[in-house]
C-alpha cells in the first residue's frame, strides 16, 4: 500500500530506527539543504545487517538494492516480475511453481545470470551447513531444478499458499559465492549482484555505500550515490536533521514534532505490521506463570500508549496481526482491566507483600525488562509497561543494553522486542511462536511452548485452502488470549520526514525491519530530480 503523503502538518511522526541523510552541506541550517552532489542520497539507519549475503538472510523480503529476486513488490505490495519474466505458473495441485527467467541479465562483474544461480541460491539456503536463521521460511521446498538456462522449477512438499512471496529473495551468483565458504567468505561483505546498485564500501558501525549500476537491466538509476549511514541514537539523528546535514529522518514523535512546520520537507506516512511486544520467558518463575501472563495482558493500557507514546500514529496490538488485517481474529481484543488483573493474581496465589509487590511460594513478582540502548520508542514502551504492571503488584525493572548484552539473557529475562511482516501470517507467526524454534537466535524469543499453537501453525502453513488457513490463525490468536507468552502493546506507523529534492517517493506497507529495505527509498532507483 502506498501511504499518504503529508506536507508541513503537525501529524505525529512515529518511530523506528533510521534517517534519510545527506552529506555535510554549504548551508547547514537550511531545511532543504541536503548536501553533497545533487545526485547523491544518504540513508541513516539504526541497525546494520550482520551480512550482505542473501545466502545468510540479507534482503530476504526484497528491496536489497545490490540484488534482485525472481519477483518483487510494487508500491501496493502486489507481486511483479523482476528476474523472472512473469509471475510463476502454478500446477493445479499447488506443488509445482515454474518461473521463466529474464534473458540478457548480467551480474555486476559482467558474468551472465541464469537458472544455475537460482538453483544455487535456494539449495544453499536450505543446506543445514549454511548459517541462515530464516531457513524455515523455505521449509515447503522439496527441490529446485533448472530446465535449461532460463527456466526454474520449484517442487513443494505441501501446497504452501504464499510461496510466490518467498521468491522476492535475492539471487546470488554461483560462480562467486559458490567458490568460497558460504558463512565466512568475502562474499558476505563484498557481494556481487544483478541489482540497481553496486557496493562500494562497508565500514561497520559507520556506513554502507553504493553507486548506481550503469548496466542495470532495469535502467541506470538517477540517484548515482546512495549511502546508508548507521546512526543508532534517535537524538543524534534529530540533531543532524536540524543542523541541515540530513535529507530526512524517521524519529520518535517527541523528536519529530519540531519539524512538522518546516517548509521544503514532506512527511510520508507508511502503514505497517510493525509491533512492539514484551517477551515473557517460559523459564522464569514469574513470567512463565500463566496467571502472571494473563494479568499483564489486561493490566496494560494500550490505548494510552498509542495516544501518548505514538501520538496517535499507530493502534493497540493484541497479537502479531494488526486489527485492520483480514487475518485478525475478531473478539481477541483485550480490554484495559487493572482490577481484573489483580483478581487473576489473587486467585492464583500471588498475594501482595508489605512493599506492595506480590509474592507466591517465596517468589517475588519481579523481573527485569530489557530494551535496546538509544531506542527511545522502546524505552517509552518499557517504562509505560512497568508502570502499568506496578499497579497490579508486579515489579519490573527496566534496563537498557545492546543486543550483545541482551541476547544471552533472553532465555530468562523479558525483552521489549519488535516484529511484524505484511507478506502472510505464516511469515511472522511461525518464527515467533513455534516451540521448536525456541533458542534459535531471535526466533521465539520467549521460548513459547503451546502444542495447540504448534499444531495450528503447521496447519496454516501446510494448507492450501484459505478458509482452513484462516481457521488455523484464528486458533493461534485465541490461544494467545488463554496463554499469552508475549504482551503485545502497539502496532506502530512509520512516518518519514524527507527534503523535497526528488520526485517518485512513496512508501509500501512496511514490516518491522524498515530502513534497509523499506522507507521512502524502497524504490530509490526510480527517483528523478525535481525540475
Amino acid at each position: 500500500m502506498t501511504a499518504r503523503s503529508i506536507r508541513g502538518t503537525a501529524a505525529a511522526v512515529l518511530a523506528g530506527a533510521l534517517a534519510l541523510t545527506a552529506a555535510a552541506c554549504s548551508n547547514p541550517g537550511g531545511p532543504g539543504a541536503g548536501g553533497g552532489a545533487k545526485d547523491s542520497v544518504v540513508v541513516g539507519i539504526a541497525y546494520e545487517p550482520d551480512s550482505l549475503s542473501p545466502l545468510l538472510g540479507y534482503g530476504k523480503d526484497g528491496n536489497s538494492k545490490i540484488f534482485d529476486g525472481l519477483l518483487a513488490y510494487d508500491g501496493e505490495m502486489r507481486l511483479r516480475p523482476a528476474l523472472a519474466t512473469a509471475l510463476p505458473t502454478v500446477s493445479e495441485d499447488g506443488l509445482t511453481y515454474t518461473y521463466r527467467l529474464r534473458e540478457g541479465v548480467k551480474f555486476s562483474d559482467g558474468k551472465p545470470f541464469g537458472a544455475k544461480d537460482v538453483v544455487f541460491t535456494y539449495r544453499t539456503i536450505l543446506d543445514e551447513k549454511t548459517n541462515n536463521a530464516s531457513r524455515t521460511e523455505l521449509d515447503a521446498v522439496k527441490d529446485v531444478t533448472a530446465r535449461g538456462e532460463h527456466t526454474v522449477v520449484f517442487t513443494l512438499k505441501y501446497p504452501y499458499a504464499p510461496f510466490d512471496r518467498r521468491t522476492v529473495l535475492p539471487i546470488a551468483p554461483a560462480h562467486i559465492a559458490g567458490e568460497q565458504d558460504v558463512n565466512t567468505g568475502p562474499f558476505t561483505t563484498k557481494p556481487v549482484g544483478t541489482g540497481p546498485y553496486l557496493l562500494t564500501g562497508w565500514s561497520k558501525g559507520e556506513k554502507i555505500s553504493f553507486t548506481a549500476n550503469p548496466d542495470y537491466w532495469g535502467g541506470a538509476p538517477e540517484v548515482k550515490k546512495f549511502t546508508m549511514a548507521i546512526i543508532k541514537d534517535d537524538d543524534v539523528r534529530a540533531t543532524r536533521l536540524r543542523a541541515g546535514e540530513l535529507d530526512g529522518a524517521i524519529l520518535p514523535p517527541n523528536l519529530a514534532k519540531g519539524f512538522a512546520e518546516d517548509s521544503g520537507r514532506t512527511t510520508y506516512d507508511a502503514t505497517t505490521y510493525d509491533y512492539r511486544t514484551v517477551t515473557l520467558p517460559t523459564h522464569h518463575k514469574v513470567t512463565g506463570d500463566t496467571a502472571v501472563r494473563r494479568a499483564l495482558d489486561i493490566a496494560v493500557d494500550r490505548e494510552t500508549m498509542v495516544d501518548r507514546i505514538l501520538e496517535g500514529a499507530g493502534k493497540p496490538a493484541y497479537g502479531p496481526v494488526p486489527t485492520g488485517s483480514e487475518w485478525f481474529a475478531r473478539g481477541t481484543e483485550r480490554r484495559y482491566d487493572p482490577e481484573g488483573a489483580r483478581r487473576i493474581l489473587d486467585d492464583a496465589g500471588w498475594k501482595p507483600g508489605k512493599d506492595g509487590v506480590r509474592v507466591k511460594d517465596g517468589v517475588r513478582a519481579a523481573f527485569p525488562l530489557w530494551y535496546l540502548t538509544g531506542d527511545k520508542l522502546r524505552q517509552e514502551h518499557a517504562l509505560a509497561y512497568a508502570s502499568d504492571a506496578k499497579k497490579a503488584g508486579i515489579d519490573i525493572t527496566t534496563q537498557a543494553g545492546t543486543w550483545e548484552v541482551i541476547e544471552p539473557r533472553m532465555r530468562q529475562d523479558a525483552v521489549l522486542a519488535g516484529g511484524g511482516s505484511p507478506g502472510d501470517p505464516d511469515f511472522d507467526q511461525y518464527t515467533l511462536l513455534m516451540s521448536s524454534l525456541a533458542g534459535d537466535g531471535f526466533n521465539n524469543m520467549a521460548w513459547y511452548d503451546n502444542p495447540a499453537v504448534d499444531k495450528a501453525l503447521d496447519a496454516g502453513r501446510e494448507s492450501g485452502e484459505p478458509a482452513a488457513r484462516k481457521a488455523a490463525y484464528d486458533t493461534v490468536q485465541r490461544e494467545l488470549v488463554k496463554n499469552p507468552g508475549y504482551t503485545f502493546l502497539t502496532h506502530i506507523d512509520h512516518l518519514y520526514v524527507v527534503n523535497d529534492r526528488w520526485d517518485g517517493l512513496s512508501t509500501q506497507t512496511e514490516p518491522h525491519d524498515h530502513g534497509l529495505a523499506s522507507g521512502p527509498w524502497w524504490n530509490i532507483e526510480d527517483w528523478t530530480p525535481k525540475k
